[in-house]
């Protein structure tokens, strides 16, 4: 039988469902760069050079083997623009008896894959995708009946799935997160590593000319492009982490410096969510390095954590909850988001700092997204829908199904405690404790209110005020909700005038 098996962008895997047992002499793969998927949001063009690099590379080498591939680029005059039209011509062209494909990673690519199963003459099956250590159906009976869907449970069931970090029925070093020795402030003078970046080859070079061309107004820089765009780099990029930067990874990871964007972070996230790696190996030679002595517990542990427990308990929670998941605003946030998200041009250094290594690189580590840019729209009560749709589009490792439970859950509390049991909301001590980026700041985060107090402080506590209702009765808030209630009158009235001040001037 000759089967079509069509390969989307985020799924250059050999070893890919859909391409298992294809037989070259009858079976063509079909990929296609379209411009629906690079415009739906304004990608940064880091992101857009990457996945159809990526695309293009991973085709270069199924051809290699042998295989047949049809490969539509994005500018062919005869492109559509989009999945459902492409895959109806290749089917057209090719007459194929089947069409494979792995199920998409995002609900709204499903949703195109089922329309085109109705418009297309043969049949058409979606594939399960086990990529991942935790498949879809596994997620849903672990949830069933939860009243909450804790993380650190859903950890431990992985951990003891897949033995990592494991001694016989108990966790290695006796506990199962070391989560509070990974909260360390960089030391002035820490040695930071050198991270391992890759110089476009001519594939990339030609696509990044293409970009250029057809996006030239997208937000974002191309100067300084440094992904690894083959398998064989994405391995070579992992190696740099594990042994150049893991060891320092654990007790700075929470760490923000001006001017170094990649610090001891592990840089591998977009190969991961593309196909180029795979989350078991990666853990894998995580684990080595502690094991054989080269790495702290907590580090290993940390990143494991990530990896296994964190992005597997997202996606479960995306598909468990979606397409409402993504409509949802338990605290009620409409205001726009402020124009500085896309410019820079804010007196507030760490959101500039941040803002700027976006933009240089389609890259912020976890700290940045979460205590900066997202605490930032937490507390200013941005909307969910604004902000959810500027980190879809800025960094390179950004999918729908790990995107917005991150965004909309962890850094928004849109879910009103779905994925996390408290809002991320913190003043400016907390970045002035984790970055050097208050000294360079024109603010002051030891100053309470007036004009030159960190605009986190007042904004921390008018977000308290203005979700009272909502917020005071969560255990994980007691703490700043008892120092609430012993704030007077007049200072409440302070903090309401400096908040209406900062979020009027966005």
């Amino acid at each position: 039988m000759r089967r079509l098996r069509f390969v989307l962008g985020d799924q250059l895997d050999r070893d890919l469902s859909s391409l298992r047992g294809l037989d070259p002499a009858t079976d063509v793969v079909f990929m296609a760069e379209v411009g629906a998927e690079a415009s739906y949001v304004p990608h940064h063009p880091q992101k857009v050079v990457f996945i159809l690099s990526a695309m293009r590379h991973f085709a270069a080498e199924l051809a290699a083997e042998g295989i047949t591939v049809d490969y539509v680029r994005l500018d062919d005059p005869a492109n559509t623009g989009s999945f459902g039209a492409e895959l109806l011509r290749a089917v057209e062209r090719l007459r194929p008896e089947a069409v494979l494909v792995t199920e998409p990673g995002e609900w709204r690519v499903l949703e195109i894959l089922q329309d085109a199963r109705e418009t297309l003459p043969v049949p058409l099956t979606v594939l399960d995708d086990d990529r991942f250590i935790c498949s879809r159906a596994e997620f849903a009976t672990w949830a069933e009946g939860r009243k909450s869907y804790r993380m650190e449970f859903f950890y431990r069931e992985m951990r003891r799935k897949t033995g990592l970090l494991m001694e016989g029925d108990a966790p290695v070093g006796g506990q199962w997160n070391f989560d509070a020795e990974n909260r360390k402030p960089l030391p002035r003078d820490a040695r930071l590593p050198d991270r391992l970046r890759f110089s476009p080859d001519r594939i990339t070079g030609e696509v990044m000319d293409l970009v250029r061309r057809v996006f030239p107004d997208r937000w974002g820089s191309l100067d300084g492009f440094g992904w690894a765009v083959t398998r064989s780099d994405a391995l070579r990029a992992l190696e740099d982490f594990a042994t150049s930067a893991l060891p320092g990874f654990g007790d700075h990871q929470d760490a923000m410096k001006a001017g170094e964007p990649f610090l001891f972070h592990g840089l591998i996230s977009p190969y991961l969510n593309a196909g180029l790696l795979n989350p078991r190996e990666v853990c894998l030679r995580a684990e080595r390095e502690w094991r054989e002595g080269r790495a702290p517990l907590n580090a290993v542990e940390g990143f494991v954590r990530q990896v296994l427990g964190w992005r597997e308990y997202v996606r479960g929670i995306y598909w468990l909850r979606m397409p409402d998941y993504a409509r949802t605003n338990a605290l009620e946030a409409s205001r726009p988001l402020p124009a500085f998200y896309w410019s820079g041009e804010t007196e507030m250094n760490c959101l500039r700092q941040c803002v700027g290594d976006t933009m240089a690189h389609a890259y912020a580590h976890h700290i940045q997204r979460l205590m900066v840019l997202g605490n930032f729209a937490l507390i200013a009560g941005l909307a969910p829908a604004e902000v959810e749709a500027w980190f879809l589009a800025v960094y390179a490792d950004a999918y729908e199904w790990v995107e917005l439970p991150n965004v909309h859950g962890m850094v928004l509390f849109a879910d009103g405690g779905v994925l996390g049991s408290k809002p991320y909301a913190a003043s400016g001590a907390y970045i002035d404790r984790m970055s050097d980026y208050c000294s360079g700041c024109r603010f002051d985060p030891a100053v309470k209110s007036g004009e030159k107090a960190c605009p986190f402080n007042p904004l921390y506590w008018d977000f308290l005020i203005r979700n009272e209702a909502r917020l005071a009765g969560n255990p994980r808030m007691a703490m700043p909700y008892r120092t609430l209630s012993r704030m007077s009158p007049e200072r409440r009235a302070e903090i309401a005038r400096d908040s209406e001040r900062i979020l009027s001037a966005l």
